[in-house]
């Protein structure tokens, strides 16, 4: 699937799965592993192009705007958590997932990706980010640093503590809790597909109209190309803020556990005090 290239191509073709190119002992190539690791050369070489030239007064141009978006990434992830000292290791994990997804992302807005340039009448070149593989790769990679860290960072009982309102005695709090764990094993999922879906259908949306413009594609099709552009932006944001939220969420609730009991006469108990402070100021 092209998004640019197929602006001047006389037929419609779509993929929606990576294609394989050649092999490297048993292990497959395929076209989005193979422009997935062109990426990550091309990525690697420019951080430290720009790591090299960061000076403490920006001069302005790209090193400033990535330099912004670092501390935009930086500040969303660390506000995200009560405490900012444990926010502080994994903003080592998600600014750098964050880029590697936009970047990627981006990758596929280049022209001659997809089907204008093929190797032996496959695709040479497909986006990474619009692979189930890989975007599932992200999300099991990323949920697993959200349990590990959980566990890690608050206990086993204070983790699986949270997933519960009230005392597990009752078995309405406790049918919620198995509802909540189950909900969220499957975030791996919703994670994955949430991306893979999103760039994968705005891409497939940009070369319909292109296919459909047919000598004036570049018109037709530059209105969907802008949305993609945004979205390829958006969907990066998205993946690495709910992987942030899903973390913070546990530690900043077994935090709580420390400080303040939620067992269920607890939480009666401060619907009534609430309910009485509303009653005062009536």
């Amino acid at each position: 699937m092209s998004r640019l290239g197929i602006f001047a191509s006389s037929a419609l073709t779509v993929h929606i799965a990576p294609q394989g190119l050649f092999h490297i002992g048993p292990l497959l190539i395929t076209n989005s592993i193979l422009y997935g690791w062109i990426g990550t050369i091309v990525m690697i070489v420019l951080f430290i192009w720009a790591a090299r030239r960061i000076t403490v007064r920006p001069k302005g141009g790209i090193i400033q705007f990535i330099e912004w978006i670092a501390e935009f990434m930086s500040s969303t992830v660390e506000d995200s958590f009560e405490q900012k000292d444990r926010a502080q290791k994994y903003i080592l994990y998600f600014v750098p997932l964050f880029f590697i997804i936009l970047f990627n992302n981006l990758l596929g807005l280049i022209p001659g990706v997809g089907d204008s340039v093929t190797y032996h009448g496959i695709p040479l070149l497909r986006p990474f980010t619009a692979d189930f593989n890989a975007t599932l790769a992200m999300g099991v990679l990323t949920m697993g640093l959200v349990y590990v860290s959980s566990i890690k960072e608050v206990g086993v009982k204070e983790y699986f503590s949270h997933f519960f309102v009230g005392s597990i005695k009752n078995p309405l709090y406790l049918f919620i809790g198995l509802i909540e764990m189950i909900t969220d094993i499957t975030r791996v999922i919703s994670l994955s597909l949430r991306l893979f879906l999103n760039i994968s259908i705005v891409e497939l949306i940009v070369v319909v109209f292109a296919y459909l413009g047919n000598v004036i594609a570049p018109i037709t099709a530059t209105p969907f190309y802008l949305l993609d552009l945004f979205d390829d932006v958006l969907q990066a944001f998205i993946f690495v803020l709910l992987g942030t939220m899903y973390l913070a969420i546990a530690v900043n609730h077994a935090s709580l556990h420390n400080t303040d009991s939620l067992t269920e006469e607890a939480v009666s108990g401060k619907m009534k005090a609430k309910a009485e402070t509303a009653k005062g100021r009536a």
